[in-house]
Formats: C-alpha cells, sequence, structure tokens
C-alpha cells in the first residue's frame, strides 16, 4: 500500500462526507416521524390503520434497499401520472429520491422499534398518568414517549449506524457521497484495496462517533446511571455492546 497515494485518495473522499452527513440526517429526521406515525398506527384499535402500518412495514422490510432506490429513481418516472404531479421536480433528481427511499426504509424499521419501546412503557405508569387526569395526548407526550425513548434508543442506534452504511447505495443512482468518489477513483486508478481501505476508515469513524453519542444521550436519559454514587455498580437494562 502506498501511505502518499491513500493521503490523497482520503482527501478526495472527505469532499463525500457532507453529502453523506446530509442524506443520514435528513431521512433519519423525517424517518423518526414516520416511525412514530407508524408505531402509533401499529398499536391503535383501528383495523384498517393497523394493516395498512403492518403492510408498510412488511413492505419495507422484506425488500432489499438497493431494489427500493431503484424502483423509486427508475421506475416512478415510467408512470405519466406522477411525471405530471407536483412531486415531479424533485423526483427527477438523484438526491430526493435517495432521501425518499432512505427515510422510506428507516422508517419501517424505526416504526417496529419504537413500537417496542412503548409496549415497554409500565402499565402501572400509565394508569398513574391516567389517574392524574392527563389527556391521551398529554400523556403520550409527558410519560410514554420519553420512556419508549429511552428503552428504544440502543436499538435505534444501531438503526442509525446502518442507514450511516446504507448511504453508500446511493452512489448507485449518480450521487456522489463517500463511495460514489471511491468508485470514480478506482476506475482512474484500478487501486480498490487502497481505496476501499481509506473509505471504510472514514465509516468507521463517523460510526464510533455516533456511537459515542448514543452512550452519552443514554447516560443523560437514565438518572439512576447519571446519579449513581461512585463506586457502586448499577445494573442497566440495556443490552451489553
Amino acid at each position: 500500500m502506498d501511505p502518499k497515494f491513500m493521503g490523497e485518495t482520503l482527501l478526495r473522499l472527505i469532499d463525500g462526507v457532507p453529502l453523506l452527513l446530509k442524506l443520514v440526517t435528513v431521512s433519519l429526521g423525517l424517518g423518526f416521524v414516520i416511525a412514530v406515525l407508524v408505531a402509533s398506527a401499529r398499536l391503535s384499535k383501528i383495523a384498517p390503520l393497523r394493516a395498512v402500518a403492518a403492510s408498510y412495514v412488511f413492505l419495507f422490510r422484506g425488500t432489499p434497499l438497493l431494489v427500493q432506490m431503484f424502483l423509486i429513481y427508475y421506475g416512478l418516472g415510467q408512470f405519466s401520472a406522477v411525471r405530471e404531479s407536483f412531486v415531479w421536480p424533485f423526483l427527477r433528481q438523484p438526491y430526493w429520491c435517495a432521501i425518499l427511499a432512505l427515510t422510506l426504509n428507516t422508517g419501517a424499521y424505526g416504526g417496529e422499534i419504537m413500537r417496542g419501546g412503548i409496549q415497554s412503557v409500565a402499565a402501572g405508569e400509565i394508569e398513574a398518568a391516567r389517574a392524574c387526569g392527563m389527556s391521551g395526548l398529554l400523556m403520550l407526550r409527558r410519560i410514554v414517549l420519553p420512556i419508549a425513548l429511552r428503552q428504544a434508543l440502543p436499538a435505534y442506534g444501531n438503526e442509525m449506524i446502518l442507514m450511516v452504511k446504507a448511504t453508500s447505495l446511493a452512489s448507485t443512482v449518480t450521487l456522489m457521497e463517500v463511495t460514489g468518489i471511491a468508485h470514480r477513483i478506482i476506475s482512474d486508478t484500478y487501486r480498490a484495496i487502497e481505496v476501499f481501505v481509506v473509505a471504510g476508515a472514514i465509516y468507521l469513524l463517523l460510526n464510533f462517533l455516533i456511537t459515542r453519542a448514543i452512550r452519552w444521550l443514554e447516560w443523560r436519559l437514565s438518572p439512576h446511571l447519571r446519579d449513581a454514587p461512585a463506586g457502586i455498580p448499577v445494573v442497566s437494562a440495556m443490552p451489553a455492546r
């Protein structure tokens, strides 16, 4: 391996990091909103709503993200109704197609994660909130969601890491993020191993930072861990990493 070439490659690949972070941030933000809505629908007493949410989860968890991205980018333009609609200026751009595919995918996985977090809320806490006269929305905002988020955080952290790696598929729809730039360098130099080692190091560093951030957030959201006296071991409900 040539350290000089790898250093030059690193500088070129860093140019793709802002696009990678933008894809991750936007898709996770929109996907989280979808995840909460899907989890609420899955736990709803309305049967058609549960069926729609379950079908959405089944569809996007059961098919590869690459296939979803191809169908959105190459497939939607085949329908004249889509081309003539107000969404076509967005769907004709690879960036928004990648955002849509990533968002719908993480929304399906996140919905199941949030559903598990909501179901983990103790029945006694819900009964106590009702006894205090809280409405359904107030109880959801003050009691259910904070506890569900804390319980779901480790699993949702894994989903965030998977989304960072999933952005590499955006290169298949012509986006020049880290993997897209790496493919271009390889086509010019035929030095695949060195290029992919550097690209892998960038993804590894980003996921390391996310892991640290998730651990810090777990600590902030867990008073029994944050306020424990020094020297006294605390048994956490979070799974070991």
